[in-house]
């Protein structure tokens, strides 16, 4: 028998509200703000932490990524924190992807944001830590063997599925891993289609794995 569905309150609309509205503070836009830069003009136009990196440098990069992981921790932790005790955990994760949603559409830059790994992260700190931890070492594993860093953020993303499968997740936790995933797969899209066309930018100094396996081979 399919599990009843979550029951819904007036908290918990405001909730996944005010997660799409915090999800909609983009980190790279916010600091980009205060040194006079928007950086979906420049590199490969995308509001996140890879982007920012490679035209504004470590310093700003690694702001962007605090601000955009911290937001995904901060509407996990508030639906967890306001939310009576009795409501369904399933809440808590459709405030991670309402998190998500805001930092791919923001509300407060014409929708255009991005990618939302970085909010997704944050997220799964809190609602689910053994997730993360996958996500961290498919991640590391995939970056380190190939040097692409959205292959490793895809990848990483669809790990959550068959996590969430193996471990007899309930049918909220694999919508939730099945959503994530898609929108990781979404919003990655051009780097799959520049990763076809071999035209996809590659980093030689995160391929660790890969150069040793080749080294191997040799």
């Amino acid at each position: 028998m399919a599990p009843h569905a979550p029951e819904a309150t007036g908290m918990t609309y405001l909730l996944l509200l005010g997660a799409y509205v915090l999800g909609s503070v983009s980190g790279s836009l916010l600091l980009g703000s205060l040194r006079g830069v928007d950086i979906r003009t420049l590199g490969s136009g995308n509001a996140g932490g890879t982007n920012a990196l490679r035209t504004q440098g470590p310093a700003f990069a690694l702001g962007t990524v605090v601000v955009d992981v911290g937001k995904g921790v901060l509407a996990a932790w508030l639906a967890l924190r306001l939310l009576p005790p009795a409501a369904h955990p399933a809440w808590a994760d459709a405030c991670v992807l309402a998190a998500m949603a805001g930092h791919v559409w923001p509300l407060f830059h014409r929708f255009r944001g991005g990618k939302g790994a970085a909010t997704l992260v944050g997220g799964l700190a809190v609602i689910w830590p053994p997730g993360l931890l996958l996500v961290v070492a498919v991640w590391l594993l995939t970056l380190s063997w190939s040097g692409y860093v959205g292959l490793a953020t895809v990848l990483a993303g669809l790990s959550l599925l068959p996590m969430a499968v193996l471990s007899d997740a309930d049918a909220w936790r694999l919508a939730f891993s099945g959503s994530a995933s898609a929108l990781l797969l979404y919003t990655h899209r051009a780097n799959l289609a520049r990763l076809r066309a071999g035209t996809e930018p590659r980093s030689e100094r995160a391929r660790v794995l890969g150069r040793l396996l080749s080294r191997r081979d040799g």
